[in-house]
């Protein structure tokens, strides 16, 4: 055993069993001859060691005299209680002690020589201030209660960790002032009082060894073990965080504090009631193992495995208590459970239920390699633990539920951070309704006086390209067909065959004209109904089979038909609506800083966004026009991003694609309402309407009498409606062609009349796409990148 003591002290510690030589010096003069005698003999072996009565400073000394300090010391350490009291003295507070019990000898001797006898989470400061403290309570006469509880956590001869806590008591102790020591006023004592962690104030009010201690104090250890085993499993349990929650290595040490059985083991699983299945939680993957699902990360209650073996678990919610696995095997008809404990080392085994309101929530497994070590009897104690368990279980379900509903929130009905206040205010209101017995009805979700922003980037011409890339793919697939057709042997089915090559001739020969709506439909119907009945029963030649192989793989599993062009053409489609759409979220985020506003966008073919801003989105926040203005530039710079963006992209996709860029500029306040039956924010009211009816129809709309789109590509169309309007967006303009943004060039026209919409006029600018690309990306590239 070695000691670790504290190098600084407030005090001058000074050893000294002056008091108890005073109670003997009375005994000795007592009438009581046996008494009398006794402490007269041992006085006079005091005698010639002064330093007993003046104070000991050297250690070593008490070493050297441990049978005469045992002697003295009788009275307080009587032998009859030798071998029971956990008992010592010591200097309090530091790790050093002696004079100990037969019981706290062995203690220290099952710990080994190489233990370290240490206060537990007792460091060097607070070991000084609790000194100091200390003085403050005796000297000082401050009723400040500093005691904390002290423990010692001891190693037995098998490695169990024992946890005993310190009882101090200082009745044979002195504390005195040196002549160096300040004197305090009440004004430092409450200073100090005020700031515990400032260890600078109190080594100023109370500096290295200004004090003597002098005298000893006595230790008395209490067998905590059980208590501060389940304390510490509680708190293990209640840590919330996946990453700090306690590894296997600190529970088992817990377990086998409690149970006392060296090799003991723990496991853990949760019972899922939906599925009937038992599962190891994937919070404690790689913390806490199972042996029941030491393979399986799931497996059915009702599986063969468990047997009849689990029955009075599963129904009655007992514990299933096996103390000798091999006797189990051979007694039990379920000997595919006891082989595979065995398979692991187990020998004895606990597998008890955690029930809450007669649910079974889980089961704890606590297993051992020892037959019979584990039993009905110890199996007992799990009842200390498992009230926990029940907790933890409760808690994890419910930690588990909010993920997953922060997951479909978040993944399929996302309400955007700048409005979620409103839905969390409402929310509250419905759970500190007192009248439970009334139902509650929610109020609507409203913002008014906003101002809207809508703008889009559309792939030009999506429609034909996708048209075209289905009449590739239809064509594709019926000139094979044809191919195999020829290479076909001469047979019984020889006239079947000629006609379906005619009528596959005629199939190709309509898809030289434009599309019809269901052309595609037909052919797939024609194909699977009347050619690939002949290809399945025909015999072929060899090249006849390689081309049926080759023609049968290149079949889209879902539709039956060619895929190739199609796919090519889609891929295209997602990579330039997810490069896109990544630009304008990682955008928003920037423009969340300009004022909170409402933001949501779609991806169709391209990509389109709402913004809505005002002082009701952000009611803690002034609001100013300003911030309006500001959102509006930040909207038209964010475009043109998106604009070159794809500029880069377009030359490594297989489809060259093109994009419009759309804003629609409306000046007026508007109110949106979430929609409950949609789930979606909509604009509400009459006039609101008006403002939803231009943004579904001006792109397609046409410059005002003529044929010509008023979008087009490589360019950023704004329509507007107010003279104001186009003045504040011909200043952004103009800033962000100095900026070599957009190009000098200018288009101004009106725009048709719409249905129920007239007077809108529009500006139309390029944007400058000579701009290089920094990295040269392939087709590959972005695939492996949207997979």
């Amino acid at each position: 055993m070695k000691y670790h003591l504290f190098n600084e002290s407030p005090f001058k510690t000074l050893i000294s069993f002056h008091k108890i030589i005073e109670v003997l010096e009375q005994i000795a003069q007592s009438d009581i001859d046996y008494r009398s005698n006794y402490a007269k003999a041992l006085l006079k072996e005091v005698e010639n060691f002064p330093e007993f009565r003046t104070g000991i400073e050297d250690f070593s000394v008490i070493k050297k005299n441990e049978t005469l300090i045992s002697h003295l010391l009788a009275d307080l350490f009587p032998t009859a209680l030798t071998n029971n009291e956990i008992k010592a003295v010591t200097v309090p507070f530091q790790n050093f002690t002696f004079n100990y019990t037969e019981r706290f000898k062995k203690i220290l001797k099952d710990a080994g020589t190489n233990f370290d006898v240490t206060i537990r989470d007792f460091d060097e400061q607070e070991f000084y201030i609790t000194n100091c403290c200390l003085i403050l309570g005796v000297y000082y006469k401050q009723n400040i209660d500093f005691n904390k509880p002290f423990f010692y956590d001891i190693p037995d001869a098998n490695g169990i960790i024992n946890h005993y806590r310190i009882l101090y008591n200082a009745d044979f102790m002195e504390i005195i002032p040196s002549d160096n020591a300040p004197k305090l006023t009440q004004e430092d004592i409450d200073l100090l009082i005020d700031n515990y962690d400032d260890i600078a104030l109190w080594k100023e009010k109370f500096p290295v060894g200004s004090w003597t201690l002098k005298g000893f104090g006595i230790i008395v250890l209490f067998d905590a073990t059980t208590e501060n085993a389940i304390s510490n499993f509680k708190s293990n349990l209640l840590k919330s965080d996946a990453k700090t929650v306690a590894t296997d290595e600190i529970i088992t040490s817990i377990f086998k504090s409690i149970f006392k059985v060296p090799n003991l083991k723990v496991g853990f699983i949760i019972y899922n009631p939906e599925e009937e299945k038992f599962i190891r939680p994937m919070k404690f993957e790689n913390k806490l193992q199972s042996f029941l699902l030491s393979k399986d990360q799931e497996i059915d209650c009702k599986n063969a495995f468990f047997g009849c073996s689990f029955e009075n678990l599963l129904s009655k919610k007992e514990p299933l208590v096996i103390s000798n696995v091999k006797k189990f095997i051979e007694e039990s008809e379920n000997k595919k459970l006891g082989e595979h404990l065995l398979k692991q080392n187990i020998n004895s085994c606990v597998f008890a239920p955690i029930i809450k309101d007669g649910h079974l929530l889980g089961v704890v497994e606590l297993v051992s390699s020892d037959p019979r070590v584990l039993n009905t009897i110890n199996a007992n104690k799990l009842n200390l633990v498992i009230p926990y368990l029940v907790d933890t279980i409760e808690r994890y379900n419910i930690d588990m539920q909010h993920q997953i509903e922060a997951v479909i929130q978040r993944e399929y009905t996302t309400i955007h951070p700048s409005v979620y206040w409103k839905f969390r205010k409402e929310s509250e209101k419905y759970f500190q309704n007192s009248n439970q017995t009334k139902d509650y009805i929610f109020k609507e979700i409203v913002f008014k006086e906003v101002f809207p922003l809508y703008g889009q980037i559309d792939i030009k011409g999506s429609s034909e390209h996708r048209n075209e890339t289905v009449k590739c793919d239809l064509k594709n697939q019926l000139e094979m067909l044809l191919e195999i057709f020829e290479n076909q042997k001469e047979n019984s089915n020889l006239i079947l065959l000629e006609q379906r090559k005619f009528e596959l001739h005629s199939l190709l020969e309509e898809l030289d004209s434009p599309l019809k709506a269901d052309s595609e439909q037909h052919i797939q119907r024609y194909i699977e109904d009347e050619i690939h009945p002949i290809l399945k029963n025909t015999k072929s030649n060899s090249k006849a089979e390689k081309l049926e192989q080759k023609y049968f793989e290149s079949l889209d599993e879902k539709t039956g038909l060619f895929y190739q062009e199609r796919k090519k053409f889609d891929n295209a489609m997602s990579i330039i609506n997810k490069k896109l759409a990544a630009i304008l979220d990682k955008k928003q985020i920037e423009a969340q800083q300009i004022y909170p506003h409402y933001y949501e966008r779609f991806k169709t073919d391209g990509v389109e966004h709402n913004l809505y801003i005002g002082a009701s989105i952000a009611p803690t926040k002034p609001f100013d026009v300003m911030y309006l203005h500001n959102l509006r530039l930040w909207q038209l710079q964010t475009l043109c991003e998106m604009e070159l963006e794809h500029h880069q992209l377009k030359t490594s996709l297989p489809y060259d694609l093109d994009v419009t860029s759309l804003i629609l500029v409306f000046s007026s306040p508007i109110s949106i309402r979430f929609r409950m039956d949609e789930k979606r924010f909509d604009v509400d009211g009459t006039y609101n309407a008006r403002y939803e009816v231009v943004k579904k129809r001006i792109d397609k709309a046409h410059i005002k009498d003529s044929k010509e789109r008023i979008t087009e590509k490589e360019k950023i169309t704004i329509v507007y409606s107010h003279n104001s309007e186009e003045a504040e967006y011909l200043k952004y303009i103009k800033y962000l062609q100095f900026k070599k943004i957009l190009e000098p060039q200018i288009e101004q026209f009106e725009v048709e009349d719409l249905q129920g919409v007239s007077g809108l006029r529009a500006i139309r600018v390029k944007v400058v796409n000579n701009v290089p690309a920094v990295l040269k990306i392939t087709y590959q590239d972005l695939l492996d990148e949207l997979k």
